[in-house]
């Protein structure tokens, strides 16, 4: 499995794809994946292990991202993340472009400022790439957030 801890309970990486791969996440103490891939739902294989799955298809098409999307994903995780031993897993194909996007935002909304939140993912996981127009759709969705709590 391709997977890279970005903080104590929030890791992200590639496809999951099997039985075997889901079983080995979930034995790591994943509770939680959110599926950014189009190319595959993991719902079922997660079922199957107790995990539970959101599936969240993001074309990886380096067009802007809706809100509502990474809204889904940010809320599921920040969800997750309420219950003290949950993990949460961000994934798409590659873990590349669409799993380090999310895991931005999810840091974002949890209080992190993006340059900082960027800095820590690479890090982490060198092989990230932050496409601008992505960056912009996460920088876009997160002032919409504070514009809506206020």
């Amino acid at each position: 499995m391709d997977v890279t801890w970005v903080t104590e309970r929030i890791a992200l990486g590639g496809g999951i794809w099997n039985a075997h791969n889901m079983e080995e996440l979930a034995r790591s103490g994943v509770t939680h994946v959110l599926d950014m891939q189009i190319e595959f739902d993991d719902t079922p294989l997660g079922e199957a292990h107790g995990v539970r799955v959101l599936w969240n298809p993001t074309d990886d098409d380096f067009l802007p991202k809706p809100p509502g999307l990474l809204e889904r994903g940010v809320e599921f995780a920040l969800g997750a993340l309420s219950e003290a031993d949950a993990k949460v897993y961000i994934h798409c194909a590659a873990g590349v472009h669409r799993a380090p996007m999310m895991t931005l935002a999810v840091l974002g909304a949890m209080g992190w400022e993006l340059e900082p939140a960027m800095a820590l993912i690479e890090t982490r996981r060198p092989m990230a790439d932050f496409a601008d127009v992505y960056v912009e759709s996460v920088r876009r969705f997160l002032e919409s957030r504070v514009e809506s709590e206020s």
